[in-house]
């Protein structure tokens, strides 16, 4: 029997399937599970099923000695030394594609809950301050016709095009890579400078990996190249934006406002964000519908059952 340790109680009934062939165990707090305990239960473990927010460096990795396969639960694998665990020969896998939709709804849902001020109008109808309409209450931001900018034209970047096509927007977009035409003609993506998707769009929304090139991609000065009516969405990894500079930004109006699923210390947040009204702060939840998670399962197990029985999974990121 192999040994499978899974990091975080999980949905569904998936992880039931790799109990015939292995011993599974899964961590009885639901919590984050510490490097400490890592680095303590690895030395026995075949397989670790992990979370995007397990730190599992090299030192972790070394401590695997068993180890064929770790399978991040996420499409996201910065938490993991990829360049470490292929060295000691361990499968790396995520699980791309299944939350897509589910993201790139919540993207949306950010974007038009940040324009027309939906958060700060709950806040007030339930603490008993709206006391009647008024031509001037919580005036938002127009969505339809407006241009969106995308960083980032992965498959969720793409999703989040696909949506704005009801709302007959302009959409700007800004990836490593110029896409094929027949993607950017399906979606109606104009390829620009990272520079013209800031200046020019209405709205910005961020789907790029995390890596030490867009690490703070968006700092201080790319805040000021941003329309004083802008909004800026991030559903892809928090340190993508140095958050101390938009707080500041946020602060004193140079955007209009911003909608947060991810954050740069995470899950602590930068002084003064939670205080700011124009900013809607979302606790990581864009992939958090029930299928989809339920779906992460069943890939996760795919990946770690194909390696244990010497076949390859399709979701490998070091293949």
């Amino acid at each position: 029997m192999y040994n499978v340790f899974v990091t975080r109680k999980l949905p569904g009934q998936g992880l039931e399937r790799l109990r015939p062939l292995c011993n599974v165990t899964i961590n009885p707090e639901d919590r984050n599970i510490t490097k400490e305990e890592l680095l303590a239960i690895l030395p026995e473990q075949d397989a670790l099923i992990s979370m995007l927010s397990d730190p599992i460096d090299s030192e972790v990795i070394e401590a695997g000695s068993k180890l064929k396969v770790i399978a991040n639960y996420a499409v996201g694998f910065n938490n993991i030394d990829v360049a470490a665990a292929s060295k000691q020969d361990i499968v790396v896998c995520n699980t791309p594609v299944v939350l897509t939709n589910a993201s790139a709804d919540f993207a949306w849902a950010l974007l038009m809950s940040t324009a027309r001020r939906v958060v700060e109008g709950d806040a007030m109808t339930r603490s008993g301050q709206f006391t009647g309409w008024a031509p001037e209450l919580l005036l938002g931001a127009e969505i339809y016709g407006k241009t969106l900018g995308i960083i980032g034209a992965g498959r969720i970047g793409q999703g989040v095009a696909k949506r704005a096509q009801g709302f007959d927007m302009r959409i700007l977009y800004h990836n490593r890579h110029r896409l094929p035409y027949n993607v950017e003609k399906a979606y109606h993506m104009e390829y620009a400078t990272l520079e013209s998707v800031l200046k020019e769009s209405d709205f910005v929304s961020l789907h790029c990996p995390l890596t030490p090139e867009t690490k703070h991609m968006i700092g201080a000065n790319e805040l000021r190249a941003m329309k004083p009516t802008a909004i800026l969405i991030n559903t892809s990894r928090g340190p993508v934006i140095d958050e101390t500079a938009l707080v500041q930004a946020l602060r004193e109006g140079s955007i209009f406002g911003a909608g947060l699923d991810v954050f740069e210390d995470e899950p602590a947040l930068k002084p003064g964000l939670a205080q700011l009204p124009n900013v809607v702060l979302a606790p990581h939840i864009a992939s958090a519908a029930a299928e989809t998670r339920s779906n992460m399962v069943e890939i996760v197990v795919d990946a770690v059952l194909a390696v244990l029985q010497g076949q390859s999974p399709q979701n490998a990121v070091n293949r």
